[in-house]
């Protein structure tokens, strides 16, 4: 069998050795887990929302286990990663709770044309949902699908990253200690040859989380099967910060907006507009908190290595772009990129059409440039093929600002805040995708509506038929004139 090492990207350490399922094995797994959707499908809201509820309450006692996993496999700092566990767990308790009442079956008005029928919209799973996961938040991402998938009534098939498959192969060990039957939620491991079997397999339904490039790939694939998907893609995130906004407030959160986990967030901060009139300080703030900032694995760090070396060099081109086009470092200088961390970099003066403005970063850097009003800072974060999330910093303005935003998710002064919220999607538009996961929405996601009708009572009137008279056609004329028709 073919195998595959997780490595510690700070000590080169191996996690462990996992299999790379081959396209017989995926399919196979995803047979097992078409029987398992039907018995899992049938057992009520009641009784799936009681097993993920054990599935949050065992998640919760082994948090520990889970944050040092993450740690040794993405490098993040054990407190990241418990704060991502803790997101994650939420997620699960969230959507086990609101399924019954979002995919409920609801009664719809026939209207007086169809008086003598009834009609009802039902939510149905889609049988399995294929999750394929990101490297950079490995268990709070696809758990946005997982537990809405699963609270819906379909079997998961999950394929983490090649880079975090440990804490993947884990996640479902856990669920088998509480699942009351084999193959709801099951596991593939392997590298991108997996993932693509998983996409062209005979689920119902693939979530990816990635690059924008490689989900154009997914949406192809599943094209040719007319496989619906959710496609949860890159950022190229702005911050705009007003003249009236708490600067010292605006200042420490946007860093640690763009520097938390080594910048490899998809809703990250990469970009920042502030007003001329508080331009300076609020530079000169956010300077000297990044001088305090320093990367690395071991206790006191505040974060760690890149988990992908290769986007080592993509971090570097960016830097280099910025600087060769004008822009200025604040903090940092051209040999930030060393061995496998980044030392975090601030630019200013950036052109709006280099590499650091209009290509996905991932990194810890931040470029900040000054504007006029924020009608110039709306125009300038919306001038960009992504569409993901952003941030407003202002004390009368903000939800005006944040109106004008092209984007899935806004936050007004925080950072972050809406993936924690179980009620809300998250999501984006443009080049960061399509679909939703989290809240009613991400519920209903996983599911596809069924509208069922039926005769309550027959009346002498017969309107679908060959034998339909003119007396009912008649009627049908006289009915629509009282309901539609308006006098001039």
């Amino acid at each position: 069998m073919k195998t595959f090492e997780s490595l510690n990207p700070a000590t080169g350490e191996v996690v462990g050795e996992f299999p790379v399922t081959s396209t017989k094995e995926v399919n196979e797994a995803v047979a097992r887990a078409q029987v398992a959707s039907d018995k899992w499908s049938q057992l009520s809201f009641r009784k799936r929302l009681v097993i993920l509820k054990d599935w949050a309450s065992l998640l919760t006692r082994e948090i520990n286990t889970a944050a040092e996993l993450i740690h040794r496999e993405t490098g993040k700092p054990v407190s990241d990663a418990t704060l991502e566990t803790a997101m994650a767990i939420e997620h699960i308790s969230w959507a086990a709770k609101y399924a019954p009442k979002v995919l409920g079956s609801q009664n719809r008005p026939s209207g007086l044309l169809m008086f003598n029928l009834s009609a009802q919209v039902q939510r149905v799973p889609f049988g399995v949902v294929g999750v394929i996961g990101p490297w950079n938040y490995p268990i709070f991402t696809p758990m946005g699908s997982i537990a809405y998938a699963l609270a819906a009534g379909n079997a998961v098939v999950f394929k983490p990253s090649e880079f975090t498959p440990a804490i993947g192969v884990w996640l479902e060990q856990t669920w088998q200690r509480i699942a009351p039957f084999a193959d709801i939620f099951t596991v593939v491991t392997g590298t991108a040859e997996t993932g693509v079997a998983l996409t062209q397999s005979s689920v119902g339904k693939i979530s990816f989380t990635g690059s924008t490039r490689t989900a154009k790939k997914v949406a192809a694939a599943c094209a040719e099967l007319m496989t619906p998907v959710v496609l949860e893609c890159g950022g190229k995130d702005p911050v705009l910060v007003d003249k009236d906004a708490d600067i010292k407030r605006a200042a420490e959160v946007t860093l640690w907006h763009a520097m938390s986990n080594a910048g490899q967030s998809c809703i990250g901060a990469e970009r920042v507009y502030v007003h001329k009139d508080v331009a300076d300080l609020f530079t000169r703030t956010i300077v000297e908190l990044a001088e305090k900032i320093k990367p690395g694995y071991e206790d006191g760090a505040n974060y760690g290595p890149a988990t992908m070396p290769s986007q080592l060099k993509v971090i570097k081109s960016h830097i280099d772009d910025a600087v060769k086009r004008g822009g200025e470092f604040l903090v940092g200088d051209k040999n930030a990129v060393k061995g496998g961390y980044v030392q975090p970099v601030i630019l200013r003066n950036v052109p709006e059409d280099s590499k650091a403005m209009t290509e996905e970063t991932f990194g810890p850097t931040l470029v900040i440039n000054t504007v006029r009003n924020m009608d110039e800072a709306v125009d300038l974060a919306n001038a960009t093929s992504y569409g993901l999330g952003a941030a407003v910093w202002s004390k009368r303005n903000g939800k005006k600002i944040a109106s004008l935003l092209q984007c899935g998710m806004v936050s007004i002064n925080s950072a972050f805040s809406f993936a924690a919220i179980g009620a809300v999607p998250f999501g984006g538009v443009k080049d960061s995708g399509y679909g939703r996961i989290h809240g009613a929405e991400g519920l209903l996601e996983f599911t596809y509506p069924r509208t069922v009708v039926k005769t309550k009572f027959n009346i002498p009137l017969h309107f679908t038929t060959f034998a339909r008279t003119g007396f009912a056609d008649k009627t049908i004329i006289r009915l629509i004139n009282i309901l539609h028709r308006r006098r001039r």
